[in-house]
């Protein structure tokens, strides 16, 4: 989860780059690193954030069986989603072991921290007010494996809340931790449909996407509206980033738009190509419209023909 305050857009004006992420937040990862054989891939529930860990000798979890793990935050209970054999945009250091499976006591502990966080929630809000503190509070987050609670929360300007953490300690006798958090984390933790009716990406489908930029949406040939491709978020649709690839490579074998070709005694000029269909649409000089299957096309050098 970022530590990075993303800033929201709001204004339509913009220029639509503000809306792509920082180049920087992307996490190298190590492509020549071997994977160990038995890594499985864990997810947090309250923050649908997921770990990448081993198992100690002897221990083979069932999918959708509770473990363990230690976080960056502390050690905490994780739901095992199965073997992963090829993890993708993940750093050799990212993988963690697993600490042990959790028992009975674990789950019951969990389910009393649920209320616990419920009733936090009411406090936290209530010690902003308080302190007349700018603050949207997301979740509350108590650890399963120590005592530690963690409040993230939103916020539009840099907050200090070191009498806050104070009145908190009182109030839970326990480490407290607060984090502030850019748009694209609030998304994943509160989840959501999406403009395709579908769950967020960054909830449902994976929360290391890498950074999305405005070439991945000029590749897929959309529309430059920011309203059409950005998020609720307000920024670049994840689905940019992991469709991007395949458009990509599609596009190696396929003619462009604006290549000129011999056909049928005519020139023609190709006007839209869709990897998706695998269809091309040409004008002719003669008025001609044609829509051709692109394996139809072969390139012979610089030149595309048409069998």
């Amino acid at each position: 989860m970022s530590d990075i305050f993303e800033k929201d857009i709001d204004d339509e004006s913009l220029d639509i780059a503000a809306l792509e992420d920082d180049e920087g937040s992307d996490s190298s990862y190590s492509k020549n690193y071997v994977f160990p054989d038995n890594l499985y891939k864990l997810k947090l529930v309250y923050s649908s954030e997921g770990i990448y860990a081993t198992m100690p000798e002897g221990i083979t979890p069932a999918d959708g069986q509770k473990v363990i793990v230690p976080t960056r935050y502390g050690d905490d209970l994780a739901i095992n989603l199965g073997r992963s054999k090829k993890p993708v945009g993940i750093k050799p250091n990212d993988v963690v072991q697993v600490t042990r499976m959790a028992d009975k006591k674990d789950l019951d502990h969990a389910e009393e921290l649920v209320e616990k966080e419920k009733q936090a929630f009411t406090v936290f809000r209530e010690k902003v007010a308080y302190h007349n503190l700018d603050m949207k509070l997301i979740t509350v987050h108590f650890l399963v494996g120590e005592p530690k609670a963690l409040f993230f929360f939103s916020s539009d300007n840099r907050v200090d809340f070191r009498e806050l953490v104070k009145d908190l300690v009182a109030v839970f006798k326990m480490r407290i931790e607060l984090r502030q958090i850019g748009v694209r984390d609030e998304s994943r933790i509160t989840g959501g449909l999406g403009v395709c009716g579908r769950p967020y990406c960054c909830h449902q489908v994976n929360d290391k996407l890498r950074p999305v930029s405005i070439r991945m949406a000029k590749e897929q040939n959309l529309s430059l509206n920011s309203m059409k491709i950005s998020g609720q978020c307000g920024r670049l649709l994840c689905c940019l980033s992991y469709e991007y690839d395949w458009y990509a490579e599609a596009k190696r074998t396929l003619p462009n738009e604006g290549t000129r070709v011999q056909y049928d005694g005519t020139m023609f000029r190709i006007n839209e190509v869709n990897p998706i269909t695998s269809m091309v649409k040409m004008s002719g000089d003669d008025g001609r419209l044609l829509e051709v299957n692109a394996s139809r096309f072969t390139r012979k050098g610089n030149r595309w023909e048409i069998n």
